[in-house]
C-alpha cells in the first residue's frame, strides 16, 4: 500500500463536549481552524491513525498527540486550558529517522545527529539546550523536559531555525525527543 493509501485511513471526530456529546466534525486531514466547524471541542475519538491538536488555529500554541482511543475529557486528562482549534494529521513513515539537533537558534553551537529517541540530552550529549533542529527522515515529538515529558512539538521532515517561528514561547527549549514509529498506529 502506497503511503498516501496508509494517510487515507486515519480519522479522528471532534465533539463539542465532554464524553462524546454534541455536534461532532470528522477529519482525517489536516484543519487549521476548526471554529468553522465546531464552537468549541472537549472530546475526541481517534479511530485510526495519529493527530497532532493545538489549542490555537494555524497549528500553533500548545500541542498534544493523540492516537487511536477515545478522549471523554481530554481538557482534564492532558491539562488543556483551552479548546482544540486546529488538527494535523501525521503521516505514517516507513524508513529511517534521522534528525540532527543544536544547541543553538539558527543550528549553532553543539550539533548531533539522532536516529534514535533520546530521553535526555543532557545526559546523553551534554547539551544544556537544543533550541533548533533539521529533521532529514521521519516524524519526531519534542519535549520540553527529559523522559518525555512537559510541553511537546510536533516535528516533521524540515528545518526548524527557531522554535518561536512553531509557535513555541521565547527562549523554549527541548530535552528529550522520539521517533513516531507505526506501534503509535
Amino acid at each position: 500500500m502506497t503511503s498516501t493509501g496508509m494517510n487515507m485511513m486515519n480519522k479522528i471526530t471532534f465533539y463539542e463536549e465532554r464524553n462524546f456529546q454534541g455536534r461532532s466534525y470528522e477529519s482525517s486531514s489536516d484543519c487549521p481552524d476548526m471554529s468553522s466547524y465546531l464552537s468549541k471541542c472537549h472530546s475526541c475519538r481517534v479511530e485510526r491513525g495519529c493527530f497532532m491538536v493545538y489549542d490555537r488555529t494555524n497549528f500553533m500554541g500548545n500541542q498534544y498527540f493523540m492516537r487511536r482511543g477515545e478522549y471523554a475529557d481530554y481538557m482534564s486528562m492532558m491539562g488543556m486550558t483551552d479548546s482544540i482549534r486546529s488538527c494535523r494529521m501525521i503521516p505514517m513513515h516507513r524508513g529511517q529517522y534521522r534528525m540532527k539537533i543544536y544547541e543553538k537558534e539558527n543550528f549553532g553551537g553543539q550539533s548531533y545527529e539522532l536516529m534514535d529517541d533520546c530521553d535526555n540530552v543532557m545526559d546523553r550529549y551534554r547539551m544544556s539546550n537544543c533550541m533548533s533542529c533539521n529533521v532529514m527522515d521521519g516524524h519526531w515529538l519534542m519535549y520540553e523536559q527529559p523522559q518525555y515529558r512537559g510541553r511537546m512539538m510536533y516535528m516533521r521532515p524540515g528545518e526548524y531555525r527557531n522554535f518561536m517561528n512553531q509557535g513555541m514561547n521565547q527562549g523554549m527549549r527541548f530535552m528529550s525527543m522520539r521517533h513516531i514509529n507505526d506501534s503509535y498506529y
